[in-house]
């Protein structure tokens, strides 16, 4: 078997159901399976994997074991040469495992690699390419100054060497991930993927960044940026300092630092910031699904101009609902409709193919909108 998609759900199920149609079809000419490991969710996500997907394969822990942990669990049933960590909050273009695979195989002693992430407003996710974090690298993002915490030597549509990839697309043989021995189960959650990209490093292989194809995030699903995020992402990164640093009390006290001063900032942001409500003056159905149109539009009481997907791409909308159904236009479109018109107050919400919501999200650091109809 070629390919063994990961996916590790906890209650995000109508995500889940998202990723799993994008990924089918991006394998459908695969010798690949998807895996989905569920770390005991109350919202009835198995029972939809069980319902519509009866050929994935589902483990289903009885408790949250945390990320390290659940993925390990299951890359050790994965029959695959490659193995792929995904997000369920995720949805990937139609030829993101062909272009990745093809690229790994065109690279020598490649480690894990990483792709274009776009988040559900259609900008792109600097973390899909980042340098090692190191304490003053860290402390710097902490207190405002990040850019030398991304890899910004490498454009966003380029490819080519980075040191640390973002857990929601890894991409790597599964006997290197074996090797390196998989995810440090010392973390919970956040800090797994820097330190699996170090090992990786360490044992003498390159990660790498493709910027060729596109993968929705919808980040706001496993990040939301409150004081428990700041405890256990840099709670993380102490485990990783302690772990491939020198421990010592500036480290220990400077991290700790770093925290408080984050915290502090984030609290003055949030109350200076003001979200303003968006304005919206048009609403966009690309379908050509003349029932469904109808369907959507009784269901949230409002009008929508049916929409070809063969729009000029010189078209530039504002201040509009776009709505895209899945079974009409491909993620690849999709995506490359988000980023073209971006901005502008437009916001986007997907149907995914034979389903009955649609989905979406308007910020990075909070979680989505689900509609169901």
């Amino acid at each position: 078997m070629k390919l063994s998609v990961v996916i590790l759900n906890y209650n995000v199920l109508y995500f889940l159901e998202q990723c799993i149609h994008s990924v089918q079809k991006a394998i459908e000419n695969w010798d690949a399976e998807i895996i989905v490991i569920d770390n005991d969710s109350k919202d009835d996500s198995c029972a939809m994997v069980k319902t519509l997907f009866p050929n994935v394969v589902l483990i289903e822990n009885k408790e949250n074991v945390g990320f390290s942990k659940a993925n390990n669990q299951a890359v050790a049933v994965a029959k695959g040469e490659y193995v792929c960590i995904l997000n369920p909050d995720t949805a990937v273009s139609e030829d993101t495992f062909r272009l990745a695979i093809e690229y790994s195989e065109s690279i020598e002693n490649i480690g894990a690699l990483g792709v274009y992430l776009m988040d559900g407003t259609g900008n792109f996710l600097p973390e899909s390419k980042r340098n090692l974090p190191t304490p003053k690298v860290s402390l710097m993002k902490l207190t405002g100054f990040a850019k030398k915490y991304y890899s910004t030597h490498i454009s966003e549509t380029s490819v080519g060497e980075v040191e640390v990839l973002v857990g929601a697309f890894m991409l790597l043989k599964r006997n290197i991930y074996n090797e390196v021995g998989g995810f440090d189960e010392d973390y919970f959650m956040y800090g797994e993927d820097i330190d699996l990209s170090y090992k990786i490093t360490k044992a003498g292989y390159k990660n790498h960044y493709l910027g060729s194809t596109t993968v929705l995030h919808y980040k706001g699903e496993s990040t939301k940026k409150d004081d428990a995020y700041f405890e256990r992402f840099y709670g993380a990164m102490q485990i990783f300092y302690r772990k491939h640093f020198n421990k010592n009390f500036l480290l220990e006290s400077s991290v700790s630092a770093g925290v408080a001063l984050a915290k502090k900032a984030r609290k003055i942001s949030s109350e200076k910031k003001t979200k303003p409500v968006p304005k919206l003056e048009r609403n966009y159905f690309f379908t050509e699904n003349i029932e469904l149109l109808e369907t959507i539009s009784a269901t949230t009481a409002t009008v929508f101009q049916m929409v070809s997907k063969n729009m000029h791409p010189q078209i530039m909308l504002k201040n509009s609902l776009l709505v895209f159904d899945a079974e009409y236009i491909s993620y690849k479109e999709i995506f490359k409709l988000m980023q073209q018109l971006k901005g502008n107050g437009n916001i986007f919400r997907i149907r995914p193919p034979g389903c009955n919501f649609i989905i979406g999200s308007d910020q990075s650091d909070e979680k989505g909108g689900v509609v169901v109809f």
